[in-house]
């Protein structure tokens, strides 16, 4: 008796239990830990371009791309050209593509490892192969390992740690310079994620989002063993997912996986890294014209612009999550991450009197070199 109760609660409240699900769980604090660690990799990346400027009396270079309202404009429509030649012409091109995305990926993989080789090193940054250092080094050898036992098992976890590679790469390396050029953007994304998700198909008759992001590639080792007519295992290599989303099994259902598009990811996370840059220059330009650090704060006002777009993007994650478990089917995540990320964002920037200048040139006049130097969460 007590066992068919259990069952009858159990399937009044599958819905709750399915949300929380561990792959659904695990979705939700990677993309946030992947969006927080990019955003303050990216941070000191600019500090200590700031200090060696500072040290060597002259410019350092920053190897970063600042898009601007032209690049934001266009790039949702390169995505959906990049998505229609892929639908279309994946037979032709999906090894080609396979080897690109693994060249790629081995780049950003090694970039998301520096920092803990040469945390094993010691903090060792002396150069030692032209302008790499050895930490460096290790990380490329290191990456291309997991890059190529990938190529050879096509094993989920290893595809995982190239996708969660590109997300830091990509929220690192490349910036928005203003809340106009993150607006264009993020807006023209969800209008991108929303029609390829639920209109394509009636233009296409097929989900052109779901097809593409789910279809296997053709592994390049069994390209190679049949031009050259070998055998063995070569020829047994398994196809390939591509790195464009992260996969989450679940503990509970065996052979079930929570997926999130790594775009999902980046998207947001380059909105959460110019905040979390503005926050740095505020609170710079505070200490600069105070000439001291500030003293505490009230509660209200340790609420950042990073925070309050941090919390927008697990409320957006939790209810794309809620929303696909309502429908049962594919959700384009950005429809839910980006009113939840920007709208709170623009309305705080509003109210704290920030809004204009966030708008078109945030910092225009840096203070003395020390953005993000004394920043704190």
């Amino acid at each position: 008796m007590a066992q068919v109760g259990a069952n009858m609660e159990y399937q009044e409240y599958k819905w709750a239990y399915s949300i929380m699900d561990s792959s659904r769980v695990s979705a939700c604090l990677i993309s946030m830990l992947l969006i927080v660690y990019g955003s303050f990799r990216s941070l000191n990346m600019e500090r200590e371009a700031r200090e060696k400027a500072e040290r060597e009396k002259e410019a350092s270079l920053l190897d970063v791309q600042t898009l601007n309202t032209m690049q934001a404009l266009c790039f949702p429509l390169g995505s959906s050209v990049a998505l229609l030649v892929m639908f279309f012409f994946f037979d032709s091109v999906q090894t080609l593509v396979a080897i690109c995305t693994a060249i790629v990926a081995c780049a950003a993989l090694a970039f998301l490892l520096t920092p803990l080789c040469q945390y094993v090193a010691g903090g060792s940054r002396a150069a030692l192969c032209g302008r790499y250092s050895a930490p460096e080094l290790a990380a490329a050898l290191l990456a291309a390992a997991i890059v190529a036992v990938w190529v050879l098992t096509g094993h989920w976890l290893l595809m995982d740690a190239m996708g969660m590679g590109l997300c830091v790469t990509f929220i690192a390396l490349i910036r928005l310079p203003s809340l106009k050029v993150s607006t264009l953007l993020l807006t023209g994304l969800l209008l991108y994620d929303v029609f390829w998700v639920f209109f394509s198909s009636y233009i296409f008759t097929a989900n052109v989002m779901v097809k593409v992001a789910t279809r296997p590639a053709e592994n390049p080792m069994n390209v190679v063993a049949r031009r050259l007519q070998l055998g063995g295992a070569m020829r047994d290599a398994p196809k390939l997912s591509l790195p464009a989303k992260l996969v989450f099994p679940s503990m509970h259902h065996q052979g079930h996986f929570s997926m999130l598009g790594l775009g999902d990811i980046v998207m947001p996370g380059l909105l959460l890294c110019f905040v979390l840059r503005y926050d740095a220059y505020k609170k710079a330009t505070l200490v600069c014209q105070m000439g001291q650090v500030p003293g505490p704060r009230s509660m209200g006002s340790r609420l950042t612009y990073f925070h309050c777009s941090l919390l927008g993007y697990f409320l957006g994650l939790l209810t794309a999550t809620v929303s696909a478990e309502v429908f049962k089917a594919a959700q384009p995540a950005l429809l839910y991450l980006v009113p939840f990320t920007l709208l709170p964002l623009l309305t705080m920037a509003y109210v704290k009197g920030d809004l204009r200048r966030m708008w078109s040139e945030p910092f225009i006049a840096p203070p003395n070199g020390k953005l993000g130097a004394d920043f704190d969460v």
